[in-house]
């Protein structure tokens, strides 16, 4: 599928149907600062995408910092509590080194947070509106959809520490059984429960291939609530309509100092990484001092300009020349019913350089002269 204008839609037009898409759920909008007090990041660095952070010092001697993240502030000023629950989306700048340029960049976000009491429903509004922003942008997506409660279920059995349960982690992420076999042959760790771990990753794909052999391999107790809340998940998003645009993917993973329930990401045709990242990050409200849950999730929207921009083949329709004799009111006239019928129209005296149009015209007394096509 070839992404073009007509199918990936601008960064400022993706905002303005998601907000919409968010506000028809009851979600508001969530405005902050673009800087925090430097403390907040230091203390849950682990948590942020990269450990880069630009800096500076108020006018009080405190060090604050360009927001790396969005969570974090969201988390420290929302009023979610144990009994009620705040829903906010937000449209906002974060300020990190940039995986493409590997130098500080403006990336634009925008995404949702639930905070407060969730519960089973909660869980699968959230989710099923990450797949929906995946379908607002562009119609060819895919989410890998996992849950870091399963897994932690298997491990616990393992009688490991929490460093070696990361590394675990870390292998299941690359679907790496045999460093995993590898690791966990030093410990006495029950085949059953090695074969649970070696199932996380063999068993992947869609819902409909996935849910029976999933709930056959882990139907103890310890494993119930997951799988209880990923059939849900998978029934709503059954009822959307979305069930061929969803894998479940246990090597999608996330640090369990923060992330308790399920995890996801989404990808759109044409962009290699994700554009669209959330999950369930109970244990980072516990850890931050709020005694309630928390699920969201962010689109960036970075990447889909950059592609757009990539895979467009005009800068512009129509490139119109003029001189110092055309008459201003008749060229604007004459402009106006090109740009009535959508065409994008930059006049000059001479061709711009650097830019690539589909036609160029020359203004004539009240009328237009076709110089070049290109189509």
């Amino acid at each position: 599928m070839q992404l073009n204008e007509k199918v990936l839609k601008r960064g400022e037009n993706a905002i303005f149907q998601l907000r919409s898409l968010y506000q028809k759920y009851g979600y508001t909008q969530f405005k902050m600062s673009k800087f925090e007090e430097y403390d907040l990041y230091v203390r849950n660095k682990d948590f942020l995408v990269s450990d880069s952070i630009i800096t500076f010092n108020d006018t009080n001697g405190r060090l604050m910092a360009l927001k790396p993240d969005v969570t974090l502030s969201i988390i420290k000023n929302s009023q979610g509590s144990s009994d009620a629950t705040q829903r906010v989306y937000y449209n906002e700048s974060v300020y990190r080194v940039s995986g493409s340029t590997h130098s500080f960049s403006e990336i634009m976000q925008t995404g949702l947070e639930c905070i407060g009491d969730i519960d089973n429903y909660k869980v699968c509004e959230v989710v099923m509106l990450a797949a929906k922003s995946l379908q607002t942008i562009c119609p060819d997506f895919v989410m890998d959809l996992s849950h870091m409660g399963l897994i932690s279920s298997v491990l616990d059995r393992c009688n490991i520490s929490e460093d070696v349960k990361a590394q675990v982690i870390h292998y299941l992420g690359e679907k790496n059984l045999h460093d995993i076999k590898s690791l966990l042959s030093q410990y006495d760790v029950p085949e059953e429960t090695f074969y649970k771990i070696s199932s996380l990753i063999n068993i992947y794909g869609k819902i409909e291939d996935v849910l029976t052999p999933l709930s056959e391999v882990f139907a103890d107790e310890d494993s119930s609530p997951a799988i209880f809340e990923l059939r849900n998940l998978c029934a709503v998003l059954q009822s959307e309509g979305l069930q061929d645009k969803i894998n479940i993917d246990f090597s999608i993973v996330n640090d369990m100092n923060y992330y308790s329930g399920v995890v996801f990401k989404g990808y759109i045709n044409g962009i290699p990484s994700s554009v669209l990242s959330g999950g369930r990050y109970d244990n980072l409200m516990y850890k931050m001092g709020r005694h309630c849950g928390a699920i969201g999730f962010a689109v960036y929207l970075d990447l889909l300009e950059r592609l757009q921009a990539r895979d467009r083949k005009y800068d512009i329709d129509t490139v119109i020349l003029y001189d110092e004799n055309s008459d201003p009111a008749a060229m604007s006239k004459a402009i106006k019913m090109l740009t009535d019928t959508g065409a994008c129209v930059l006049a000059e005296k001479a061709i711009p350089e650097n830019i690539k149009y589909r036609q160029l015209l020359k203004f004539r007394d009240r009328g237009f002269e076709i110089i070049e096509n290109n189509d």
